[in-house]
């Protein structure tokens, strides 16, 4: 199948039938095998009714119903692990996205990418509470991930399947997959998309959301660059604490041998004191991630590197994503 689409569903029940019209239209004549995988995240209203109706008349709809609302995150998940495409295309239920710029989407996969990212250059929201923050946001993510967005919000993205194999997603990290994508090797490229504004329902999104993306921006952040060797950056600045506990320790004998200073009335032998305890547990903690890692690795026998391609390589070795 060339192409599975995933749409997270959560009181959608009045896009529900023109979402899947627009889709129909929009891939019909495209020539494309396709699948449309509707995740229905705990609705509390009539959208899985419409869902049930739609996958019993159309064969490429597939359903599947949470028990609860888990949120964005882990329906895409599911989505994600039900896709049978090669390409999968991920999209927003609320007829924001256009699915008339998927074709799109998937041309630039046809010329070599392994992830083309939406971006919604002229977006229909709101500036204070939406746009004003996801600048902000997409600045902040785009510096300390090194992988370069104007819109890592935006839902309406396509990723070859191999990328998404090695990628478990927790917490708020669906907008985070171009740059764990990044992190294997995947080639990461963006271009415009269409945004329309919402007409019916109410969105899901809030500013609520900005602290939560950045928690998990932390961990992308370590992911990216610490997963296999925390202790680099633990070590690091156990080291550095240790060193300003020696200096604040030299300065406290030095006031008590030559300026006759009491140490028991001196602050920096309790900054000293402070200093050596958080250098030994910076490095411990370092210590301990190291296992962890290795736990983690070693018990899944998951591989530290990505193989894209062999030549001449009879032997395959534990390294996933060769095409």
């Amino acid at each position: 199948m060339d192409l599975s689409i995933v749409v997270p569903i959560y009181n959608e029940e009045e896009n529900i039938p023109e979402l899947h019209r627009h889709i129909a239209e929009a891939l019909d004549a495209s020539g494309l095998d396709y699948e449309v995988v509707l995740v229905d995240d705990g609705s509390t209203d009539h959208s899985f009714s419409l869902l049930k109706e739609i996958a019993g008349k159309d064969p490429r709809v597939k359903v599947i119903r949470f028990r609860r609302n888990f949120g964005q995150t882990a329906a895409m998940a599911a989505g994600f692990d039900a896709a049978r495409g090669e390409v999968v295309v991920p999209m927003d239920g609320d007829l924001q996205n256009d699915p008339a710029d998927i074709p799109l989407l998937m041309a630039r996969i046809r010329e070599g990418y392994d992830v083309v990212s939406g971006w919604r250059k002229d977006r229909q929201d709101t500036f204070i509470n939406r746009r004003l923050p996801s600048i902000i946001a997409n600045s902040l993510i785009s510096r300390m991930t090194g992988v370069h967005l104007h819109d890592y919000g935006c839902t309406l993205k396509a990723y070859r399947r191999e990328v998404l194999e090695g990628i478990n997603l927790y917490g708020e990290m669906h907008r985070f997959v171009p740059a764990l994508a990044s992190q294997v090797g995947a080639r990461v490229t963006e271009m415009p998309v269409r945004h329309h504004p919402r007409l019916h329902g109410v969105s899901k999104y809030g500013i609520s959301r900005t602290m939560r993306v950045v928690l998990d921006l932390m961990t992308v952040k370590f992911l990216l660059s610490y997963s296999t060797k925390p202790i680099q950056l633990f070590g690091k600045w156990g080291i550095y604490t240790l060193a300003a506990s020696f200096l604040t320790g030299g300065a406290t004998l030095y006031m008590k041998l030559f300026e006759h200073m009491s140490m028991n009335r001196n602050p920096l032998l309790i900054l000293t004191g402070f200093l050596l305890f958080m250098g030994v547990q910076f490095i411990v903690l370092g210590l301990l991630g190291e296992l962890n890692a290795r736990t983690y690795y070693e018990a899944q026998a998951k591989p530290i590197y990505v193989i894209r391609e062999r030549i001449n390589v009879g032997d395959r070795g534990p390294g996933t994503g060769d095409r």
